[in-house]
This record gives C-alpha cells, sequence and structure tokens, in this order.
C-alpha cells in the first residue's frame, strides 16, 4: 500500500512541470508575435516615410520650375519684392527653417506660418496631384539692393564675352571690369508641407 501510495503522489508532481513548461512557452510566443507586429508596423511606417519623401520631391521640382518660370519673366529686379517672396540680397542670417533660434525676426513667414516675421515666402499653393503645398523664396545672391556694380555692392554674376569664343566666371567684387550684360545668380529655396504634417525643403541656383 506505502509503495502505490508513493507512485500517486508522483504523479501530481510532473502535470506541474509540464504546465510550468507551456505557460513558458506559450509567453515566449506571445512575445514573438508582438515583436513580429512591431516590426511589420516599422516597415510600413518606413516605407510610408519614403513615399512622401518622394512626392515631396516631386513637388518641389514643379515648384523650382514654377520659379524659374518667373525669373524668366522678368519679374526679379533689383529691388523686394515681399508679394512674390523675392529679395534682391542674400539675407545671410535668415533662419530659413526656423530651427537655429526660437522667436526673433529672422525667420521667413510660410504662407502665414509665422506673420510676424518680415520675410514672406511666396504660396505657390498646391500645383500637383499629390496634393502637396508649396512656397518658394528667392534671394538675388548680392549683399545690396541694385545693381552689380553700385558702390559696396557684392554680387555673384556671370557674364560672357563679346569677343569670339565665350567666358563664364563668378565675380564677387565691384571693381571687377565686365564683359556684356551681367546675369545675377539667385538661390531658390522650396518648401513643401505635405499629410501628416510633414515639411521639407530644397535649395538650389538659378541663374537669369
Amino acid at each position: 500500500m506505502r509503495h502505490i501510495a508513493s507512485r500517486a503522489s508522483v504523479k501530481p508532481r510532473q502535470q506541474g512541470v509540464v504546465l510550468l513548461i507551456a505557460l513558458i512557452a506559450l509567453v515566449a510566443m506571445t512575445l514573438a508575435a508582438l515583436g513580429l507586429m512591431r516590426s511589420i508596423d516599422t516597415g510600413t511606417l518606413v516605407a510610408g516615410n519614403i513615399g512622401f519623401r518622394q512626392t515631396a520631391v516631386a513637388s518641389a521640382d514643379a515648384g523650382v520650375e514654377a520659379a524659374r518660370t518667373w525669373l524668366l519673366s522678368g519679374g526679379a529686379g533689383l529691388t523686394d519684392n515681399a508679394s512674390m517672396g523675392y529679395y534682391s540680397t542674400r539675407q545671410d542670417s535668415l533662419d530659413i527653417t526656423g530651427n537655429r533660434t526660437s522667436g526673433g525676426t529672422d525667420g521667413v513667414d510660410w504662407g502665414g506660418s509665422d506673420p510676424t516675421q518680415p520675410t514672406k515666402a511666396h504660396d505657390v499653393g498646391v500645383i500637383d496631384a499629390t496634393g502637396n503645398h508649396v512656397f518658394w523664396l528667392i534671394h538675388r545672391l548680392c549683399s545690396l539692393p541694385g545693381a552689380y556694380n553700385v558702390s559696396g555692392q557684392d554680387c555673384a554674376v556671370s557674364y560672357g564675352n563679346s569677343g569670339t569664343g565665350s567666358t563664364q566666371r563668378t565675380v564677387d567684387t565691384p571693381d571687377q571690369p565686365l564683359f556684356g550684360n551681367p546675369y545675377y545668380f539667385y538661390r531658390v529655396t522650396i518648401r513643401v508641407d505635405g499629410p501628416k504634417n510633414t515639411t521639407s525643403y530644397v535649395q538650389t541656383l538659378l541663374i537669369n
């Protein structure tokens, strides 16, 4: 009778060990499933961000083309035209993205984003099927308003030789003699506001 009781007392202990192992395996499988789900979510998020970036770049290209068309139409003069987001000087201290300083008046008002800023970008609007909102800011690469040869001026210009053949070089001092009409360099900054509060910036140089 003692031997039979001993066998009966061992059986429940074995069942308890199996249950513990099953619980541990279940927890491990649950953690693995959660990790897989998070990995899939992260991959989807990354793919979505890449898609937003690609559409923003495409919209920025369209904005650059719109700015180039405006420049070729003769809109850029020797003085500022804030209503069109055009400035005849470089504005070297300008905080274009608003990340360098907080407050102050060295930032940009991108379509009403900060009306207190004196520098205004031009609202191009939604110019393609992506739904991205495009703004431009154009700076003539000169230190002062006016022509390239005014006193104290420092401009980046290009020009062609009136003789046979042609040459092209950058002039950054007003004392450098020019042959023919100078062509000014312009820095074009494009901002694209996309879905889910995404913002992208693209810069390029144009000559006119």
